[in-house]
């Protein structure tokens, strides 16, 4: 309770919330109100890396001009381990830096870190040029192809992730296991469940709520101490930058209150953390392109055309929605993840869920878990789209009753076969183009070689005494 008061009497101190304009930020740190500026970028795994930068010297320098960072950001696994395989940074091109570039647009108050700002940059290469493999340049190029067919996309990330009473020093020293859950029974919409952890959810909402971001609601799941803060939907880039934002600022939050959470796919045996990606298209007037009320399930052509490229092409990209081979663990029959690539009218058996009217209407990929990288998911999800309304795809019919059981085609099951797809995907190769392809690529082999070389849990008990 005591940093919940806290939070509120910074943020009723302070002269604005939300978004920060530049003049807006310039005002703070002559006041002193802003001292730092975090400068921060989304990686491979769409973690915010970046650097906390004096208010002084951010406006004098490195507003207009950016900073820079070793490429290697880009080039390393989830341990920041220097690997082989990356074309654009090693030890035979040096390591070089790319360059920081300031996006204004994103600059915000980062209440959780008293006197700092933060503002996310796009990465470019010393000739200044777009750095390929970077996700949030990977999906703004999906972007730039909607714009040309006179189209927005609109998405809403669902994050679930799991709340423990030990701190994150003290899980490490555990080895991440015997934690004690902030719930010991599934509080699945529980408001009694729910108010043990209010504290702790409290503060992450106001926390975003002051960052900018527009919060709706939050409630209890399946799994023990697992919850997930809802956020309204936004235009694509904005929904990617506020998911990263949301998940690093949750964990300082976290660390702060003296607990730990997780989004990672699936912490053990029972449900996992989902990240249900909700998608969908307009025109650049705000027209309504998906929506035919006069058509089957108020889709339009062009609406059914968007679906059906997503599922066309749905193993070939699983690879973005599951990254890791922890993601894969999570598609159990009867779990609420999906095993079956279909889709059905607000059906949780099926792959995509079609959701909402007129307005509202828009297909929810039930893939991703809490792991995924959303600038790559969704971009993942723009260009399938895309793909199925150049081609004028035909959307199967919608799928009736339990799909755990039925014949259609099943989610690719582990990262071995994802990243066989993916490399055997010329349409991926084409539309990514072949840096993106290639790098993405060898992220997947990295992690299938680390965890080759593993020895588990699982193998020393059931072979060290019985082999």
């Amino acid at each position: 309770m005591e940093s919940e008061a806290k939070l509120s009497k910074e943020s009723s101190q302070s002269s604005g919330v939300g978004p920060l304009s530049v003049e807006e930020l310039r005002a703070k740190v002559a006041s002193g109100e802003i001292d730092t500026v975090v400068v921060a970028f989304p990686d491979m795994q769409g973690r915010l890396q970046g650097k906390r930068i004096h208010g002084a010297f951010f406006m004098e320098e490195v507003l207009n001009h950016g900073t820079e960072g070793c490429n290697y950001l880009l080039a390393v696994d989830v341990e920041m381990n220097t690997v082989g395989g990356y074309a654009m940074s090693s030890w035979d091109t040096g390591y070089g830096d790319f360059v920081m570039k300031i996006d204004t647009s994103t600059l915000r108050n980062m209440p959780w870190a008293p006197g700092s700002a933060l503002v996310i940059a796009d990465l470019y290469t010393l000739r200044d040029e777009p750095v390929a493999p970077a996700p949030r340049n990977i999906l703004k190029q999906q972007v730039a192809r909607l714009a040309q067919r006179n189209m927005v996309a609109l998405a809403g990330t669902e994050l679930e992730f799991i709340v423990f009473n030990d701190t994150f020093e003290e899980a490490f020293a555990k080895s991440y296991r015997n934690l004690t859950p902030s719930n010991l029974y599934n509080v699945d919409y529980s408001l009694l469940g729910g108010y043990r952890v209010e504290p702790l959810l409290r503060e992450i909402r106001l926390a975003m709520a002051q960052s900018g971001m527009r919060v709706e609601s939050v409630k209890g799941e399946c799994n023990f101490g697992q919850h997930e803060i809802a956020f309204k939907y936004d235009e694509v880039v904005k929904t990617c930058d506020n998911h990263s934002i949301y998940k690093h600022g949750s964990k300082d939050i976290a660390a702060k209150q003296g607990m730990s959470l997780t989004f990672m796919a699936k912490y053990n045996e029972r449900e996992g953390n989902s990240c249900h990606i909700h998608l969908s298209v307009r025109g650049t007037d705000g027209a309504l392109v998906m929506v035919d009320d006069t058509k089957p399930e108020g889709l339009s052509e062009l609406g059914r055309s968007f679906i059906a490229g997503q599922i066309a092409h749905m193993n070939e990209l699983t690879l973005l929605f599951a990254p890791n081979i922890n993601s894969y663990k999570r598609y159990v029959e009867g779990s609420f993840a999906p095993t079956a690539i279909t889709w059905g009218r607000d059906n949780r058996t099926c792959a995509f869920r079609l959701v909402g009217h007129g307005q509202s209407l828009r297909s929810e990929n039930r893939v991703p878990g809490g792991d995924v990288n959303p600038y790559l998911a969704i971009a993942g999800m723009i260009a399938a789209g895309l793909d199925g309304v150049d081609k004028k795809m035909i959307l199967e019919p919608r799928f009736d009753g339990n799909a755990y059981i039925s014949s259609a085609p099943r989610v690719t099951d582990n990262l071995t076969s994802a990243l066989e797809l993916w490399r055997g995907s010329s349409w991926a190769r084409e539309v990514f183009g072949a840096e993106v392809h290639d790098h993405y690529a060898n992220m997947a082999l990295v992690e299938i070689k680390a965890y080759n070389r593993a020895v588990t849990e699982w193998e020393l008990i059931r072979n060290f005494e019985r082999f």
